[in-house]
């Protein structure tokens, strides 16, 4: 019999407009394929939303985004009721979500990042004590949304309340000039590497999801040893998290002195986008695996962690 898939999309979260997107295209996708879908518009009661279904998915795709949605929330409960689901598990998701945590994972395994440290909302209004040009983005979200950077002829260095309307935590970290790279991982093979360049400003939420906003160059033009090292890093980091399905690792790659440059592990996505903009599925089409055979691929791999 043809497995019954539930979509949650959507959530309650700064990412939800993004989710929608990812889980219609996614379950558009699976429904071509064959499959039975049931999309789920994700709220704070999605146990009880699943449990009403008047039949049990065989399988969870979770295309939520963002806090509650990849941060180990929804998969320790899919966990609970016992019900296989896509990308990552509770710990590989939590860890990931939290950008200082997972620095000293990737330290452990040899994974550079930038300097830089955890500030709470206690120091809004004081300065970031970080060398100009820095970033300050919030300590567990995703898809650039809160960050900014402070230039290196701004007048004013202090963290501002703004800084904390996604949290009490950010990370105050040091710029990387150079290149936006990004490396896909599926299950335990790393599919390439984009370059990741923007009309305006820096690869931002807005930039990510207007159209025209950035521009994505598969494969990056790098020099071998830097695509070799990319893709080794990103699978290491996926390796070290303890992730499963499909991940995303964004990097900085600071070539101004010539190649090769030197890579800075930004972080890990564990739920990456599935949008028709989105880095990818766009890696894996330029591989030869389309759309549906990725998200078919999610199916067929998910699971519980316990």
């Amino acid at each position: 019999m043809t497995k019954h898939v539930a979509v949650l999309m959507g959530g309650w979260n700064s990412e939800r407009e993004v989710s929608l997107v990812s889980g219609r295209g996614c379950a558009d996708a699976l429904e071509d394929r064959g499959y039975r879908v049931t999309r789920i518009d994700a709220g704070r009661d999605i146990a009880q939303a699943i449990a009403a279904l008047p039949e049990r998915p065989d399988v969870v795709f979770n295309a939520l985004h963002g806090r509650f949605g990849e941060d180990g929330c929804v998969q320790g409960l899919l966990e609970v009721m016992g019900l296989p689901y896509t990308h990552s598990g509770p710990l590989a998701s939590a860890l990931a979500m939290n950008k200082v945590v997972a620095k000293r994972l990737y330290a452990g395994v040899g994974i550079p990042c930038p300097e830089g440290r955890l500030a709470t909302c206690d120091e809004a209004g004081l300065p970031a004590r970080m060398d100009r040009p820095f970033v300050v983005k919030p300590n567990r979200e995703g898809s650039s949304v809160g960050v900014r950077i402070v230039e290196k002829n701004d007048n004013d260095d202090r963290l501002i309340e703004d800084d904390f309307r996604y949290g009490r935590e950010v990370v105050v970290e040091t710029f990387i000039p150079g290149r936006e790279l990004t490396v896909a991982v599926m299950g335990e093979r790393s599919l390439g590497v984009t370059e990741i360049r923007t009309s305006e400003g820096f690869y931002d939420y807005r930039n990510k999801y207007t159209e025209g906003g950035s521009r994505h160059i598969v494969p990056a033009p790098i020099c071998d040893d830097a695509t070799a090292r990319a893709r080794d890093l990103a699978l290491r980091a996926h390796r070290a998290l303890g992730c499963r399905g499909v991940t995303r690792a964004d990097f900085r790659y600071d070539d101004t002195s010539g190649e090769p440059g030197e890579l800075y592990m930004l972080e890990v996505n564990t739920q990456p986008g599935m949008t028709p903009l989105s880095l990818v599925p766009e890696q894996a089409a330029h591989i030869g695996v389309s759309f549906g055979d990725l998200v078919a691929w999610m199916v067929e791999e998910a699971r519980c962690d316990a």
